[in-house]
């Protein structure tokens, strides 16, 4: 699980946690008492208004717009409609300066680059103060005439890379009872998996994330089918294998209808999120606060989320849709990559805070019950890991989810890592996640090591105490001769800033280091 806004109009104690390397992007600031996001819904609903304007709703120009910038009165646009945030200034986790950013002007773009998986029609309804007018041209100027459609460029969303040949494509062959659809990605792809199947109503849905794109394959198929789902993949040479069952027994003259995106390969920024429902099946203890909840997807979906990635999770709670990112686990530390990439169940370590917006909503779900969950998201590349010989990861509390798995795919499937260590910073005892397996496994592999500290322990407590400074530090992070050396960091934004900076100064390069930012 992650804890983290990092963006331009996140709710209030949203969470996420994936930046690019040693990018600290907006900090988190200390709300005042009382200014949670559920304080933020409540008072949207408290009949106030916060628009200024008693319920009206007006067009408003340019000039307009830019006479409401200032911290007092401020007024911004995203996508032609017009708010007035001015009242969710002191609710905003990254404070008012970033607000301040989309002050008087179009905040579309710096709301799309960095947090666009925020309903803020829905956080903001109650702020809405109308819609953009539109220009209209006081001339007619001579223009060249448009391009007949044969040579109409391709949607700026789609990113067409340097060598066409490095495109991924599909090919398709069938039995008479089955149909396989296999994608060819052209490099290899991640053991943990990287693809994302939806089969409904005859709709077929394929996204395959290779880095930085986002390779998609839509149809309506032919004819009808099963509505399980099949995926095999071949790691080493970048193939993936969809299987469905046929209805039928018989030939089909072809796969099906193409659908919008249908063989396309976009930045994985650009393209939507896409939801599907989940079912709780199970829910574990692992400590008194933080449980591991086992989501089941609908049959005909597959989703398979790289390590270091993160899912969106989709509620409404009090008629305000509330969405949070969540890093995955395995069911263990000891999980077999095998296994975890061929199982589409979902395992989310949650902690449950109560007077948060989204986990005690999740804390209350019964077996059974229904949650919105998005395919993945993120930044994390296992690329910089091929030539690694010592991984140091540092967790704060929650900050460990990410590092899970990411520890578990050091140990089975980098064999150039030749020691990966944990060192794992908690209040107390009771607050360490996973502590029995962590020193189980590093009783088992010498390969790992795992060194706790605690900032608030009893007094029985011999391990290391205290917060993270330059001194544990130095005494962690060791760099042998003919070492190359990659260290994670994960926890709460001003954890992860001093940590990031105190590392600067030891001599890490922004190549050496990776922030999934809380």
């Amino acid at each position: 699980m992650l804890n983290i806004p990092t963006q331009a109009f996140p709710a209030p104690g949203s969470q996420q946690r994936v930046s690019p390397s040693g990018q600290s992007g907006r900090n988190k600031v200390a709300l005042k008492p009382g200014h949670s996001l559920m304080d933020w819904i409540r008072f949207t609903k408290s009949g106030k208004d916060l628009t200024g304007l008693r319920g009206r709703l007006i067009e408003v120009t340019q000039d307009e717009l830019q006479k409401h910038s200032t911290r007092d009165d401020c007024w911004t646009c995203i996508r032609g409609m017009v708010y007035n945030v001015t009242p969710y200034m002191d609710y905003h986790p990254g404070g008012e300066e970033e607000l301040m950013k989309a002050a008087g002007r179009d905040g579309t773009e710096l709301f799309d680059q960095v947090h666009r998986w925020v309903n803020y029609e829905s956080m903001l309804k109650e702020c809405l103060v109308g819609r953009m007018a539109i220009k209209v041209p006081t001339a007619v100027q001579a223009i060249s005439p448009p391009p007949p459609p044969s040579s109409l460029a391709p949607p700026t969303s789609v990113a067409p890379p340097p060598d066409k040949d490095s495109r991924p494509r599909y090919d398709w062959f069938q039995t008479e009872v089955t149909v396989h659809l296999v994608v060819y990605a052209k490099r290899k792809i991640p053991s943990s998996g990287c693809t994302t199947v939806d089969l409904e109503a005859g709709v077929l849905r394929i996204e395959v994330l290779l880095g930085k794109m986002s390779y998609m394959i839509h149809l309506r198929l032919a004819e009808e089918v099963d509505g399980d789902v099949s995926v095999h993949n071949s790691f080493s040479v970048g193939k993936i294998q969809v299987t469905i069952r046929k209805q039928t027994k018989r030939k089909w003259t072809s796969l099906g209808q193409p659908l919008q995106f249908h063989n396309t390969f976009l930045r994985k920024k650009d393209r939507a999120l896409y939801y599907r429902g989940y079912v709780l099946v199970s829910k574990t203890e692992v400590n008194h606060n933080t449980y591991v909840f086992r989501f089941k997807p609908p049959r005909g979906t597959v989703l398979h989320v790289p390590v270091g990635q993160h899912v969106y999770l989709k509620a409404n709670i009090e008629d305000t849709e509330v969405v949070r990112p969540y890093t995955p686990v395995d069911q263990s530390l000891s999980a077999s990559s095998n296994s975890s990439s061929q199982d589409s169940d979902l395992y989310l370590m949650i902690k449950v805070y109560p007077e948060g917006a989204l986990t005690p909503h999740l804390d209350g779900l019964n077996f059974g019950d229904h949650l919105s969950v998005s395919g993945p998201e993120g930044t994390f590349s296992l690329r910089p890991l091929r030539d690694v010989t010592h991984l140091y990861l540092l967790a704060a509390g929650t900050g460990f989810t990410p590092m899970a798995r990411l520890i578990r795919l050091a140990l089975q499937e980098f064999d150039s890592i030749r020691q990966t260590k944990l060192l794992f910073f908690n209040r107390g005892e009771d607050d360490i996640l996973w502590r029995c397996e962590l020193n189980e496994l590093s009783a088992n592999n010498e390969r790992f090591q795992v060194e706790y500290v605690l900032s608030e322990p009893s007094d029985s407590w011999t391990g290391r105490r205290g917060r993270v400074d330059d001194s544990l530090l130095k005494d962690f992070l060791i760099r042998p001769e003919s070492s190359k050396v990659f260290v994670c960091v994960c926890g709460p934004t001003t954890f992860t800033e001093l940590t990031l900076r105190l590392l600067k100064q030891h001599g890490f390069s922004e190549e050496e280091l990776h922030a999934f930012q809380g």
